[in-house]
């Protein structure tokens, strides 16, 4: 007999099988459809895992959607449960309009306009496509909404820490989500007393951009405030100059990169601890130890250097001379006038992400 018949004299005797089975088995309760969920709205917002029901199915949502039907095609963001019974769920009150949106979730991608319900129960609309920053947080990306029907004006909570630093402790944690415990935000505001023009001269605007410029330098330094010294250790003997009559008391090795903008050179060191009332010429661990002196000495260079620039990084900064300067002030040397375009457009890039978190405009002259 030939094989391919076999197979179809088999595959029936299956179903044949089947169906008798299916008939002197009775239907339990778990095998009946489940009841039908609140029913599709095309106005209502759906996010992951949330379910509704059309054309006798219930659906779930693979992912944020609006306004797209439930069906196996589209752009698939809709899974089919399978039929459902007990007729339909009508929609809650008021849905698609009002104050019926869905609650924010963290991580989640939400499109321009996406309209979400925050943790204090007020309402924000996504002025810029995200991967769910978090609305409170990051006011570049996302305004505050005013709905009707029981949620009212929506006002979004002041940003910035109680010190008067521009940048709020949840800003921070964005800004630097792999970043080490020894590099706190704590010890950011302690290091900050002692520097009381720093991020607080000129126009709100103008703080928020020195404090963006002086964090996205910092990340680029330190890898994101994870490193606290030099990787490379066969550098360290190269940065004690013997030219200094007070020379290298703490070892030939001893004054490589340490901290959020990496201080070097034993004449640095020596520098940074008379300015700051800390001997850090015979004692330069006490910057990778302490976590306000780390940054302590990197405000220092930023308050007070000019480095291979021509003015301070905090200068570049409120006299408007952009962002662009305070890299020259930093490794201009190396990386400006096409020294090492793309180590200066990962301090660009960092720079524009931390001025949208805080909401403010990047200004001009990003670039060296």
């Amino acid at each position: 007999m030939p094989r391919r018949r076999l197979l179809s004299i088999l595959a029936t005797a299956g179903v044949a099988v089947a169906g008798a089975a299916a008939a002197i088995i009775p239907m339990t309760a778990s095998d009946a459809a489940e009841a039908c969920v609140a029913a599709y709205s095309s106005s209502a917002a759906y996010t992951a895992n949330q379910r509704a029901s059309y054309n006798g199915h219930n659906w779930t949502a693979k992912w944020w959607t609006q306004g797209e039907t439930p069906s196996t095609g589209g752009s698939g963001v809709w899974s089919d449960n399978g039929a459902c019974g007990g007729g339909t769920t009508p929609p809650p009150a008021g849905a698609g309009s009002g104050c019926n949106y869905p609650n924010w979730v963290a991580g989640q991608f939400y499109a321009t306009g996406s309209i979400v319900r925050y943790t204090n129960g007020q309402y924000y609309r996504a002025s810029h496509e995200n991967p769910g920053y978090d609305p409170v947080i990051s006011t570049w990306y996302w305004s505050p909404y005013t709905c009707t029907g029981g949620g009212g004006t929506t006002t979004a909570p002041p940003t910035g820490g109680s010190s008067g630093f521009p940048v709020s402790e949840a800003q921070f944690q964005q800004m630097f989500p792999n970043r080490i415990p020894f590099y706190s935000y704590a010890g950011l505001l302690d290091a900050i007393k002692k520097f009381p023009a720093f991020t607080t001269t000129g126009s709100d605007t103008v703080k928020k951009q020195e404090a963006a410029a002086f964090l996205a330098n910092v990340n680029h330094e330190s890898g994101g405030l994870v490193y606290v010294e030099e990787i490379n250790q066969a550098n360290w003997p190269h940065y004690c100059d013997r030219n200094q009559p007070y020379g290298c008391p703490a070892g030939q090795s001893a004054y490589h990169g340490r901290g959020p903008i990496q201080l070097s050179w034993n004449f640095n060191y020596k520098a940074a601890g008379d300015a700051l009332g800390i001997d850090l010429l015979n004692n330069p661990d006490r910057v990778k130890n302490e976590s306000s002196v780390a940054y302590q000495t990197a405000i220092w260079y930023w308050m007070t250097q000019r480095g291979p620039g021509t003015m301070t990084p905090h200068d570049a900064m409120v006299n408007g001379r952009g962002f662009g300067e305070t890299i020259r002030s930093i490794n201009g040397s190396l990386e400006c006038n096409g020294g090492n375009p793309a180590q200066v457009q990962s301090r660009v890039d960092a720079y524009n992400r931390f001025a949208a978190i805080l909401g403010v405009s990047p200004g001009g002259n990003l670039s060296c």
